[in-house]
């Protein structure tokens, strides 16, 4: 039976430390054949910088060859092909299909359709499997553990897929709690607070931080995604309402860390670069080791 990653949710809390375990192992060693005469297919019907690149990356440091398009108007869906049949095509030629798309849903039903096993790499607001496996290696890497984590999630907490990939998986740890920050407007969805409720994980709603930030030992920020809003005035109003900068991080704890799946715009000034609290080039980095484990995994090759 193939192996899919679609939603966090396919894999569980064993598998979860599975693959932390493996990208330790690809990060001492990231550079092997075991992906040697394997085509992967990598479709971004999306704009990507760090997802496509690392994904390419870790192909070819495993051995294996790429191939794909960037831009959908350099493929056949201009001419009006379904996805329907792309995927069907593009399952005749490779190993493994790698698939964004701005529709939720898309990879699921490109799973279900594809023969080869499919990774979806981000579909529209519902789930990044991928980054949310390469966060919670960061928090690995840098707390020594995923238990007790204290989260604050800060920004786009409606249209952001992965802080919804994040909570569920991070609730199968002990003790987690969630504080979100966010406007009205782009607060977390109705759907995931119920879903901590019934877990019984603790979770807090705020729209100001700079208060109760010492309290965190995770700051996820996160990009007010203009490409999610149909109204520019409502998306004028709230890109710039919380801009992280270096003074705030005083009272922090000594273990913090600030993560964010970039890009970033200016929820977080360059002045926090140079503080040793700042982990998202890192966390980017974490990217490519991840994603080798997801790959090597998937097809059963570890």
């Amino acid at each position: 039976m193939k192996k899919d990653l679609i939603s966090i949710t396919d894999y569980s809390k064993e598998e979860y430390l599975k693959i932390m375990k493996l990208a330790a192992e690809f990060e001492k060693n990231p550079n092997q054949d075991i992906l040697k005469g394997k085509v992967i297919a990598s479709l971004f019907f999306e704009p990507s910088t760090r997802t496509r690149l690392s994904f390419e990356t870790a192909i070819n440091r495993l051995g294996g060859r790429v191939i794909g398009f960037v831009d959908p108007d350099s493929s056949s869906t201009t001419k009006g092909e379904t996805l329907h049949d792309t995927i069907k095509m593009v399952s005749a030629y490779a190993d493994l299909i790698v698939i964004r798309h701005p529709l939720e849903g898309t990879a699921r039903y490109a799973a279900e359709i594809s023969p080869v096993p499919v990774i979806n790499a981000g579909d529209g607001a519902n789930q990044h499997p991928t980054q949310t496996l390469l966060d919670m290696y960061s928090i690995l890497k840098t707390q020594g553990t995923l238990d007790n984590m204290n989260i604050f999630m800060v920004g786009d907490l409606k249209y952001g897929r992965t802080v919804h990939s994040l909570i569920q998986a991070m609730s199968e740890f002990k003790n987690p709690i969630f504080n979100f920050i966010a406007p009205p407007e782009l607060q977390m969805p109705k759907v995931y607070k119920l879903f901590l409720k019934e877990k019984g994980i603790r979770f807090f709603e705020h729209t100001e931080f700079t208060e109760i930030i010492s309290e965190a030992d995770i700051i996820y920020m996160t990009r007010v995604q203009k490409e999610r809003f149909f109204d520019s005035i409502e998306y004028e109003k709230v890109k710039n309402m919380y801009i992280l900068r270096n003074y705030m991080l005083k009272f922090t704890k000594p273990n913090v860390k600030i993560l964010h799946p970039l890009p970033r715009v200016n929820e977080i000034h360059p002045d926090v670069d140079s503080n040793e609290k700042a982990y998202y080039f890192q966390q980017a980095k974490n990217g490519v080791f991840t994603r080798q484990a997801i790959i090597a995994h998937t097809m059963g090759l570890k």
